[in-house]
């Protein structure tokens, strides 16, 4: 897999997972609304600038990063979510997602380093450390 493919098939993963992250925080019920309603704002916040960032990082190295819904869920490893989830599935779920983004950006990090490009693997091992945290934070929530 080429460095431009490992950050296009990211930009696809986090474009599927901004737009379930909002249906997240548009469907959310129970006790739990008001915390989990807040925190899939935050986070589809942040899927927005990573989407933007691994974007601007491609463009920056010469590629094309791709652009439209359908490239995205073509690319994607992440899937949609079209049934309805209650907010123990719904973090799951999510969990899920970042545990398979997590792997996916350990081999994106050996395929920029193969590359010599330090700025990328920098920019996976970052994220990699924040939705580390989010897992575990989300785990605590599950009480798993």
């Amino acid at each position: 897999m080429t460095l431009e493919q490992v950050l296009n098939q990211q930009i696809a993963n986090w474009t599927v997972l901004y737009t379930k992250l909002h249906q997240f925080h548009w469907y959310v019920k129970g006790p739990h609304f008001f915390t989990l309603h807040a925190k899939f704002e935050e986070l589809y916040d942040q899927a927005a600038a990573t989407i933007d960032e691994f974007a601007e990082q491609l463009l920056a190295n010469g590629g094309s990063p791709i652009s439209t819904l359908k490239e995205s869920l073509q690319l994607a490893t992440i899937e949609e979510r079209n049934e309805k989830l209650t907010a123990e599935e719904m973090v799951q779920s999510v969990v899920n997602d970042f545990s398979l983004i997590i792997d996916e950006l350990k081999t994106g990090m050996e395929v920029a380093e193969q590359n010599n490009d330090e700025v990328t693997s920098d920019m996976f091992l970052g994220l990699i450390g924040k939705l580390t945290k989010h897992n575990w934070m989300l785990k605590s929530f599950l009480n798993a």
